[in-house]
């Protein structure tokens, strides 16, 4: 399927960009893009980094790198398919991993920083 490629593993276990940023930021559920394999925050997340990485480089598809969901967004045409192709493993998040996370960057009052 055109910008789906199964062979590219995830870039990580986070989200990339929350990973790099300065001070480093927090998660509430990661995406990952079926192109490239970026690892991006939800648009719950403060800064909502997979849709910034589908809007700057025109990678329609992301999976929920959450355990036990297997959908796919489709940014282009804003609409989620309820299954899709295998990606590279690992499928999610690793399960010690905390949602929201990392445990120890998230705020007491992280649910207020959410975005609706």
């Amino acid at each position: 399927m055109e910008g789906i490629d199964p062979a590219v593993p995830p870039s990580g276990t986070g989200c990339a960009d929350c990973e790099t940023a300065t001070p480093p930021g927090w998660w509430f559920h990661l995406r990952r893009c079926a192109q490239c394999g970026h690892i991006g925050c939800c648009d719950s997340s403060p800064s909502r980094h997979a849709s910034a990485h589908a809007a700057a480089t025109g990678h329609r598809f992301a999976r929920s790198f959450e355990p036990g969901e297997e959908w796919f967004w489709d940014y282009g045409e804003q609409v989620m398919y309820e299954s899709g192709p295998s990606l590279a493993a690992p499928a999610h998040r690793p399960l010690e991993q905390s949602a929201p996370g990392p445990a120890d960057r998230v705020p007491e009052d992280w649910t207020r920083h959410l975005h609706q």
